[in-house]
């Protein structure tokens, strides 16, 4: 009886797994959706860049605390609504919380984290902003070991979209 609930355990462990890394490879090649993926070899590589300035060392910092980082854009009517339904079942699969939600300029943005050790750290972040179809759709998840106070150094550096809602959302 043991072995069976170790078993069923795994499965559930290892199908966590596997939702998690293809939920949103989906959206990947698609002609419709903008793509943007930055793996953690890339993060490694900008972060060893010379800084000037102290807001660039922080940026730097930053990045080596960076693992992953997918955004995915459309105007597409259908395509926004289903990234918006993959959102919504990753952040319940996940177990991600919901930090803060807000109407910006007639879009709908949420923000969904998964803590780390103390409650300043995130491990992850996904974010969604809902264009409805009128505006561009939004979808970025952002892994590692971050705090949220220090996203508005790289929405600000990299010039994502959905970067300014990120910057609000890290304010609130």
């Amino acid at each position: 009886m043991n072995v069976n609930r170790i078993l069923i355990i795994a499965l559930v462990l290892v199908s966590n797994t596997f939702f998690a890394q293809s939920i949103f490879d989906k959206y990947e090649n698609q002609e419709d959706i903008n793509t943007i993926l930055v793996n953690k070899k890339m993060f490694t590589m900008l972060s060893k860049v010379d800084a000037n300035d102290k807001e660039t060392q922080q940026y730097l910092n930053l990045l080596k605390k960076l693992d992953d980082l997918k955004v995915f854009a459309t105007s597409s009517a259908k395509k926004s609504e289903d990234m918006k339904v993959a959102s919504e079942q990753y952040s319940k699969t996940i177990g991600l919380e919901e930090l803060t939600q807000f109407n910006e300029k007639g879009k709908i943005v949420k923000v969904y984290v998964k803590s780390g050790a103390s409650d300043s750290e995130v491990k992850e972040l996904l974010l969604f902003m809902d264009g409805f179809g009128k505006e561009e759709s939004v979808l970025m998840s952002l892994k590692g070991s971050f705090n949220l106070n220090e996203l508005s150094i790289l929405t600000d550096k990299m010039k994502l979209p959905g970067g300014a809602e990120l910057y609000k959302a890290s304010k609130k």
